[in-house]
């Protein structure tokens, strides 16, 4: 049983630097973050719960609390769930960002709605949780009749997410989507037993007695694999992604940085790029008119590689060093078999 209750306060967050995977400088949550049964998921904190009775709050004012706040672009506005279709606070939200021409990351998911009115300068994300694969194609034929500047995002929950058949069905579903992404979902002891509920011994085993961290990472290279098979990204992509902006190019670091510490790979220089897209980040100067001036290597504290991931990215589009990494990145996990 879900019970919604009004009046609760807008949460809003603000991020100096962007993060994985919703690279939002200003986040915003009209519904308080526990909104479905049996298994609820948090987006902001990526954390999974289970319960059978929630209560829910939904923010009154959300136009209004916006306007005083000031929200930095990009915005991420979290509106997942049956919540957004019966309250539309994150369209509240959203409608807000287009009248200031602020681009907007929209998250809804599978028992949730599309925004009612186009967004030009929006990323609308689907969240494919619940994984129902007859309603998920419903609102991708939706936002494909609508034209919508469109993507799936796929929280990686083992055992439902982690099927290679039912992600393959998925992929084949998403045509014209913009980007096919990952969402590491940590689950939390009620979620593991609402998951293990009515499945079979090895499934409860594997989730309380087993490390599904490689399963689950795994998985987020095999959808990356398969994003790039049909066409789409492989990551969520931000509002005008084309500009090259300085939080553009720090989501460029940031993404390399996370994808070699998952593989394990120069955990050093991983390091150095994750913290020199900060600075890049938080700079006063756009990293376009530095690189046309001058260099990028005038700018203190910014290491080598960075520079020539940025040089060759603005100049071109992309980055030789990057590529590489993305390769490495975009496995199967039924990479060799049969």
């Amino acid at each position: 049983m879900i019970v919604y209750r009004k009046g609760t306060p807008l949460r809003v967050r603000r991020s100096p630097a962007p993060e994985p995977p919703f690279w939002a400088a200003t986040t915003v949550a009209p519904y308080s973050p526990r909104r479905a049964t049996p298994i609820a998921i948090d987006y902001l904190d990526l954390r999974a719960t289970g319960s059978e009775k929630l209560e829910v709050g939904v923010a009154d004012n959300v136009r209004g609390e916006l306007e005083r706040r000031n929200p930095q672009e990009p915005v991420f506005i979290e509106a997942t769930e049956m919540a957004e279709e019966i309250f539309r606070r994150g369209e509240s939200a959203l409608e807000l960002c287009e009248e200031w021409k602020r681009g907007a990351i929209h998250l809804v998911s599978t028992r949730g709605a599309l925004p009612e009115r186009a967004a030009s300068t929006a990323t609308i994300v689907i969240a494919a949780w619940p994984l129902e694969l007859t309603r998920l194609g419903e609102l991708f034929d939706e936002a494909r009749r609508r034209e919508l500047r469109w993507g799936v995002a796929v929280p990686v929950i083992y055992p439902v997410t982690t099927d290679l058949e039912v992600l393959a069905k998925l992929a084949e579903l998403a045509v014209g989507a913009a980007f096919l992404a990952p969402l590491p979902i940590e689950l939390d002891p009620t979620a593991k037993q609402a998951l293990a509920a009515e499945r079979d011994d090895d499934t409860y085993a594997m989730l309380f007695h087993s490390d599904v961290e490689p399963l689950h990472t795994a998985t987020e290279r095999h959808l990356a694999a398969l994003a790039e098979e049909h066409g789409m990204a492989d990551f969520i992509l931000p509002p005008r992604w084309e500009e090259k902006s300085n939080w553009n190019g720090a989501v460029l670091l940031t993404l390399t940085a996370s994808r070699m510490i998952a593989m394990e790979q120069d955990l050093d220089l991983a390091g150095t790029l994750a913290r020199s897209a900060r600075l890049v980040a938080e700079l006063d100067k756009p990293i376009a008119r530095i690189a046309e001036a001058a260099s990028l290597a005038i700018v203190e504290a910014l290491d080598e590689t960075s520079v020539e991931i940025l040089t060759e990215w603005i100049e071109t589009g992309s980055a030789g060093f990057v590529d590489f990494v993305n390769r490495r990145w975009r496995l199967r996990r039924d990479h060799g078999v049969g």
